[in-house]
């Protein structure tokens, strides 16, 4: 639950206030996400008896982050709820889901790479104006990824409440019940193409399917047709207050997983349910979580943000750019999913998939052309 919240909730405030949220809907996104998240891994976990952790997208958070300003927010939402039935759709279609997995492992994360580049960067955008706020944050984390590894972001979590206390002399939270904001969700065509498709297909790619392989790799096979209906449904229902996606966790699951969570293999379900019942009651404390990080400086936004996503960033470039039969392709997915541009209200992560994929067949296209001429060379030699 720390893991999962700590590294992205800063991140997930800073969306709902790009998108044009008010600070009281943005209680409602933090409201919505935990009880989403929390219902979800609760009854999954009971009835199939497996660990199934659910999460918000915290990469399709930071694609959203770089494209949502270019919409109103009533759009914002009525592509999340298109997001949730493409999910649906493809929940419900074995080809559909086939065909995604056939997008290779290096285009997607060179999507992803790209993505999460700018966020990256903002690590040190303030190194000019703030060199001791940067380095005191860049000194946590690098001494917490090796002493306290597991707990580094929940001590970065602290330190910027800590330091935006001391720099804005902000509220002080109280405990108080959040109230879910609703937003009449708006469709249109332009928000479908350039915020709907990119965020399934982010989420599909970097969170799902990975998810369904984190499963299997620990030796659980629970059916998944099921839980990512009714995490599509939820989604679909919850959009409106905030809730712009659910999806099966990775990380945070493999921790519920291990030999740490339970010895007897069967009975690791219960740390699900533990984690379930976690987000739950940060949902229920959104509106305290808000104050605390609603008037943060942008300098501490950018560190807390930039640092949660670098080892995300870390494993994506090297996925991407290992296979050297599909370095180009995924060089080029990155650099123009990096550049942020958009083109006939498509946003750059699409165009930079559709280059990839582009660059992918025609290199494709020469081997097997090359392939062709030198089996021709061989037979007239015969």
């Amino acid at each position: 639950m720390i893991v999962g919240y700590s590294s992205a909730v800063v991140l997930i405030i800073d969306l709902a206030k790009q998108s044009g949220a008010s600070p009281d809907m943005v209680t409602s996104w933090l409201l919505a996400l935990g009880m989403g998240m929390g219902l979800s891994g609760i009854f999954y976990s009971w009835i199939t008896k497996m660990p199934v952790v659910t999460a918000w997208s915290t990469p399709g958070a930071a694609f959203l982050l770089g494209s949502v300003s270019e919409y109103s927010l009533p759009e914002c939402i009525g592509a999340f709820v298109l997001c949730a039935l493409l999910s649906l759709i493809t929940a419900q279609s074995t080809y559909l889901l086939n065909l995604i997995k056939k997008i290779p492992t290096p285009l997607s994360n060179g999507l992803l790479a790209g993505i999460l580049l700018p966020i990256c960067f903002n690590i040190f955008t303030h190194a000019g104006t703030s060199p001791g706020l940067v380095a005191l944050f860049l000194t946590v984390y690098f001494i917490g990824k090796r002493m306290f590894q597991r707990y580094v972001m929940l001590a970065l979590l602290v330190l910027s409440v800590a330091v935006s206390t001391l720099l804005t002399n902000g509220p002080i939270p109280t405990l108080a019940l959040p109230t879910p904001v609703w937003i009449m969700p708006e469709f249109s065509l332009s928000a479908f193409v350039g915020l709907a498709v990119p965020l399934y297909l982010i989420t599909t790619l970097s969170q799902n399917l990975p998810g369904i392989a984190i499963h299997h790799a620990h030796g659980y096979y629970p059916n998944h047709k099921p839980i990512l209906t009714g995490v599509a449904v939820l989604q679909a229902a919850l959009a409106p207050l905030g809730g712009f996606t659910f999806n099966l966790a990775a990380i945070t699951a493999a921790l519920c997983m291990s030999e740490d969570a339970d010895t007897e293999k069967s009975e690791r379900y219960k740390a699900a349910l533990a984690a379930g019942i976690g987000y739950l009651l940060l949902g229920l404390l959104a509106s305290s979580v808000v104050v605390l990080f609603v008037n943060m400086p942008q300098e501490v936004i950018h560190l807390m943000a930039g640092l949660a996503l670098l080892p995300t960033l870390e494993s994506a470039l090297s996925k991407a750019l290992t296979p050297e039969k599909f370095r180009t392709p995924a060089l080029a997915t990155i650099l123009c999913c990096a550049s942020g541009f958009t083109l006939f209200t498509l946003t750059s992560p699409v165009w930079g998939l559709l280059l990839g994929v582009i660059l992918l067949f025609v290199q494709y296209e020469q081997k097997k052309k090359g392939a062709d001429c030198k089996r021709d060379t061989v037979s007239k030699k015969v």
